[in-house]
């Protein structure tokens, strides 16, 4: 008897374990939900993000909250949630950056690998070669051929040391052969500005941050760094295309929540922005923006992510890039 009965109270204390996860899933959100971007308004993610958490409001019946903590090379936001409740009421929304910083700087406030849940990629994008229209290049192999007169006289602008611009900047001076001399700046609109006003020569700009100014003619497109031309700059040749053979860079941006947040959880947000990205206004808002909406599942996203800081480490080893 005592043995059945002791049976019977651990079978009683399991139960609530197997039925919890589900549970709460079918409870989640039960308040407002918290979505960091570590970028400033108006850069891509938080136009990626507003979009998601205004579609995500409607349906779940809860205030989606976008929250710009800019900073550290995007760590300081990321940081916030990486300390945050378990429980899916605080999510990240990140660029590329999250992998570059995790590749480059010395000493960061979390574990990039271990502190956090990936749930979703959400889009891709190529970066665009952008100059000024006064600068007089009107290809890139003449950018190219403009550095090679001036060695470490230009200057190529970027969204910060370390991130997605700045590596994607080192990997073309290297696949090209020239020297130019890297200008970071607090983010995309920053250089930007830069780039039109002439201040620096060239920037590998975020298709969604440059778009805008490259339709209005501020800006002059003169490669994409993806494999394949880009759908809404179908003119513009790839990089590889121009004349820089076997150079590719993608930029990303996902969905992350702290680690240890329950998997039923993680597969209810994941569900929810794979619904949201298949609807077809958003998509095509999306592409009309210049990003690919890209949804994938938490499993493809975390080995996407793990395989992109292992790449990026490589890559700022080889570069000299770090961030102390």
């Amino acid at each position: 008897m005592r043995r059945r009965s002791f049976s019977i109270a651990l079978a009683s204390l399991a139960y609530p374990i197997v039925v919890s996860s589900p549970s709460r899933a079918q409870t989640y959100p039960t308040r407002s939900v918290r979505v960091i971007v570590p970028l400033g308004a108006g850069a891509a993610a938080d136009t990626l993000a507003r979009q998601l958490a205004r579609k995500m409001s409607e349906d779940w019946g809860q205030p989606v909250v976008v929250e710009n903590r800019p900073g550290g090379g995007t760590t300081m936001g990321a940081d916030i949630v990486a300390k945050a409740t378990p429980d899916g009421h605080t999510l990240l929304v990140n660029s590329a950056s999250f992998a570059t910083s995790a590749a480059t700087h010395s000493k960061l406030p979390y574990d990039a690998l271990n502190d956090f849940a990936p749930v979703s990629q959400i889009a891709t994008a190529p970066l665009v070669v952008v100059v000024a229209p006064s600068l007089g290049t009107k290809s890139l192999m003449e950018l190219v051929g403009l550095a090679k007169a001036k060695p470490g006289e230009m200057n190529f602008g970027s969204a910060g040391i370390g991130g997605s611009s700045h590596f994607a900047t080192e990997q073309l001076k290297s696949a090209a052969g020239i020297n130019v001399v890297h200008v970071p700046y607090k983010g995309p609109p920053e250089a930007l500005l830069e780039t039109m006003n002439g201040r620096i020569q060239c920037y590998l700009a975020p298709m969604v941050a440059a778009l805008p100014f490259i339709k209005d003619g501020r800006l002059l497109a003169l490669g994409v760094t993806t494999s394949a031309r880009w759908p809404v700059l179908k003119e513009v040749p790839t990089i590889a295309e121009a004349g820089v053979a076997g150079y590719e860079y993608q930029d990303w941006w996902g969905a992350f929540a702290p680690a240890r947040t329950p998997p039923a959880v993680i597969d209810r947000i994941n569900k929810e922005i794979a619904r949201v990205l298949g609807q077809p206004d958003i998509a095509k808002a999306m592409l009309d923006q210049g990003a690919e909406a890209k949804p994938t599942t938490p499993e493809e996203f975390t080995r996407f992510v793990r395989a992109k800081i292992t790449a990026h480490r490589e890559l700022a080893a080889s570069a000299g890039i770090r961030v102390e």
